[in-house]
């Protein structure tokens, strides 16, 4: 089994992964499965519009037993096609490679959510995932102003760069707000992926279900993105979306 190279946290022995909540069933987190998706606690990022702040810290214990959701799993076969590990972060739990082998091992695919802000541990994993969602926040000189932490994009492109690379089917995804991004900003970031290489961007609409940041919530983005602005997106990539 593959581990990852580099954790933000030791491993001791007997230590499980750190679920804050799941979701049985979704049509939504993996592309064309049905999947349930389970919440790793812990986040290195402070995003003003994360509609999961619940998960931003880890706890003494576990909310959810890591046991009992591998029991309901062998429950599922024939039910869903795949599980998908989002977060928070989920690549900063260390035992997250073991995790996925375990669900792997009972006949599901492996899906991961990931902002990219462990690039080691994302290599680490490739060899267990069959897609990953990567959120993309913004051109990478200008992610500190969304994640509140300097110096953030630098780990979120080599993410980038090694998920290209690794040929992992892969989707990349732009949470939007007009008051976080700009027309200007958004078409330099889009010109900055394709020249990467990226074939596959979505935009996703902000939404205000669990983001605590008031203000974000209540500034109207009707008109945002400018029709010229999603053209030119649509023109960059093989598969561009909107949601």
């Amino acid at each position: 089994m593959t581990t990852a190279t580099v954790t933000p946290w030791p491993i001791r022995p007997g230590r499980k992964i750190k679920i804050g909540g799941l979701t049985p069933f979704s049509a939504a987190d993996y592309p064309g499965q049905l999947a349930a998706v389970i919440f790793i606690q812990g986040c290195p990022w402070r995003c003003h519009y994360c509609h999961n702040p619940h998960l931003l810290e880890r706890t003494a214990k576990s909310p959810v037993d890591w046991d009992e959701v591998l029991a309901w799993l062998d429950t599922r076969h024939g039910l869903l096609d795949a599980v998908v590990f989002s977060g928070g972060e989920a690549l900063l739990d260390p035992v997250l490679p073991v995790a996925m082998a375990q669900v792997r091992k009972r006949g599901f695919k492996i899906g991961l959510h990931t902002g990219g802000a462990y690039p080691d541990a994302l290599q680490g994993v490739l060899p267990l995932v069959d897609w990953v969602g990567l959120d993309i926040k913004t051109r990478f000189a200008d992610y500190p102003a969304i994640t509140k932490l300097p110096r953030s994009g630098e780990p979120a492109k080599r993410s980038l760069e090694i998920l290209l690379k690794s040929g992992v089917s892969y989707e990349c995804r732009t949470t939007i707000h007009a008051s976080l991004h700009s027309d200007e900003q958004l078409c330099e970031m889009a010109d900055e992926l394709a020249s990467l290489g990226v074939s596959t961007l979505s935009l996703q609409r902000f939404r205000s279900e669990g983001c605590s940041n008031h203000a974000l919530n209540n500034v109207s983005y009707a008109h945002f993105p400018a029709p010229n602005t999603l053209e030119h997106l649509s023109g960059l990539f093989a598969n561009f979306s909107v949601r």
